[in-house]
């Protein structure tokens, strides 16, 4: 800083110096001897009293320069104890609480950086500026675009005091009872890192369009290979989103493999996971009575205004006759047996054969009138088509549901949350732990009703505590046919399974603490969750538990990769 202030006061000297060169030399001493001696006192005169002129300019210009120097010093002293104070001036960076982590969710704000703001330097010479450096979150530029990765690490311990059997994922409509063997008999303990996700995001503008491409994969794939216990755990990555999304104006289109705009939402209508509302627990199936999947989709939105989202989706269909998730498929007619697993999907390798006659048609409005409230309605339509291998004879039903969900922030950090969906043939969409519908023994098909609820709430204790709870609920409704035999068919019928379920209910708690988080660095969590979950069938014999129920523990370390997207452009 010294150097710096010896340079401008070097440059001030010179400057006097210039101008004094400028203005003409200096005249020289008269020879008294010469003859023109006389004859030029009356130049002389004129030139000295030039001479005088130009001296008291000189002196108002060092005047000026002397004040400018000072306010000079002034600027520089200010900036030099800045300089004390820290490496370099402040600058404002990507805040804490924009590291994005697909499983943690959370609002993204869209904020850029800015310069600190200085007054205007006097008119005088002074150095340049030296260049200020600072530390970014991670993201790549290649070209007009930013890449910047995505997910987190996981190490996940699971008990349960129940062997069910299932993964560190709850399948609810499969918990043993407790006179079950071996699985009503045994606990379970699994550690598993299989729930760790990688992928990336990529951001940029074209021709007034803001796109955004998102790739997110899993370890919980089916493995072909049983050693992944005994000798490697070499665990099969598993596709999770896989889209492209473009916004220009009002309107936005999505095409891809993405979360159903059934899932509730946390913030207008948007596929990124830190604006869908999923939970927070580490359960890898979630919560009972949630409505989601993830499957391909093409989405237009319209965005009248700043808190209203309108939208409209066309997904992949699949008419399900049960299976998956632990639950059981319908009971066919003896004649129709081969409708199942050919024309409705139940859990075997056929269902990318099912003849879906139509994709369904998800219409949902989201209003944001702030940040602390989110209120949207969804509405479902579907089309189910079978044939009757006998009469051939082809039948056609059309099924469909409404969903009402709510977010509200009631105190500071602290949110409520209902999540509420009937549906008549959609209980694909509760994790498939209800059938779409039942077949008649004509052919005819008759969908299945079924509900869900969520309820719960979501509490910022500290900025590194968060404690959440939820309770969550399925209700499927007894569907039943007579066969020509006489006997029932369907769902729920007298004699039927154990595993035809009436009801699954949840009650789950826990917290997230944060023990660090930076958007240049990444983040280390430590997520604890129990839950408590139960089922009672339709039918129970005589003699047996009306109801099974599991017990729960998860504990999990996370690191989320470093990264935060870039601002949006206004």
């Amino acid at each position: 800083m010294r150097l710096r202030r010896a340079g401008v006061l070097s440059s001030a000297v010179l400057a006097v110096l210039c101008v004094g060169w400028a203005a003409g030399p200096a005249p020289q001493a008269a020879d008294p001897a010469s003859p023109q001696t006389n004859a030029g006192k009356s130049d002389s005169s004129a030139e000295v009293q030039q001479l005088k002129d130009l001296l008291v300019k000189q002196q108002q210009q060092i005047e000026q320069l002397s004040k400018a120097l000072e306010e000079q010093k002034k600027m520089l002293e200010k900036v030099e104890a800045k300089s004390a104070a820290g490496d370099a001036v402040p600058q404002k960076t990507t805040p804490p609480d924009r590291l994005l982590a697909s499983g943690t969710p959370m609002v993204v704000p869209s904020s850029g950086t800015s310069s600190p703001k200085t007054d205007p330097l006097p008119p005088a010479p002074a150095p340049a500026p030296q260049p200020l450096t600072s530390s970014n979150p991670l993201q790549l530029q290649l070209g007009n675009i930013s890449i910047m990765p995505v997910g987190f690490m996981d190490a996940t311990m699971v008990w349960r005091n129940e062997n069910a059997g299932s993964g560190i994922g709850t399948n609810f409509g499969s918990i043993p009872f407790s006179n079950a063997v071996p699985g009503g008999k045994l606990s379970e303990l699994r550690f598993s890192i299989q729930n760790s996700r990688l992928g990336f995001r990529v951001d940029g503008n074209w021709k007034g369009w803001h796109f955004i491409g998102y790739n997110e994969f899993d370890f919980l794939g089916t493995s072909g290979t049983n050693n992944i216990g005994v000798t490697n755990g070499a665990f099969v990555p598993r596709i999770r989103l896989y889209w492209i999304d473009t916004r220009k104006d009002k309107f936005e289109f999505l095409a891809g493999q993405t979360w159903s705009m059934l899932t509730p939402g946390r913030k207008g209508i948007s596929p990124l996971p830190s604006d869908l509302f999923y939970s927070q627990v580490m359960d890898v199936n979630y919560i009972a009575g949630l409505t989601w999947t993830r499957q391909l989709e093409f989405r237009t939105l319209y965005h009248p205004s700043n808190t209203v989202t309108m939208g409209l989706a066309l997904e992949a269909p699949n008419q399900y006759g049960g299976g998956y998730g632990g639950a059981t498929s319908i009971v066919t007619p003896s004649a129709l047996t081969a409708v199942l697993g050919s024309q409705l999907d139940n859990g075997t390798a056929s269902f990318l054969s099912t003849p879906n006659a139509a994709p369904d048609i998800i219409a949902k409005i989201a209003f944001d009138p702030s940040s602390r409230a989110h209120i949207e309605f969804a509405g479902l339509d579907r089309t189910f088509r079978v044939v009757n291998p006998t009469t051939l004879q082809t039948f056609t039903k059309a099924g469909g549901g409404v969903s009402a969900n709510f977010n509200f922030e009631v105190a500071k950090g602290l949110r409520l949350i209902s999540n509420n969906y009937w549906s008549d043939g959609g209980g694909r969409y509760l994790f498939g732990q209800a059938p779409d519908v039942i077949v008649r023994a004509d052919g005819s098909i008759s969908p299945v009703h079924a509900g869900g609820i969520n309820a719960g709430f979501e509490w910022t204790a500290s900025p590194k505590v968060q404690l959440w709870g939820y309770y969550g609920g399925i209700y499927i409704g007894r569907n039943v046919a007579i066969d020509t035999n006489g006997k029932p068919v369907g769902w729920g019928y007298s004699g039927s399974s154990s595993g035809m379920n009436r009801t699954i209910q949840e009650a789950t708690f826990g917290l997230t603490h944060t023990a660090w988080k930076d958007p240049r660095y990444g983040a280390l969590s430590f997520i604890y969750q129990y839950e408590y979950a139960t089922r009672s069938p339709w039918y129970v014999a005589l003699g047996q538990p009306a109801n099974a129920h599991d017990n729960t523990i998860y504990f999990n370390i996370r690191y989320t990769l470093p990264g935060a997207p870039p601002p949006a452009e206004k």
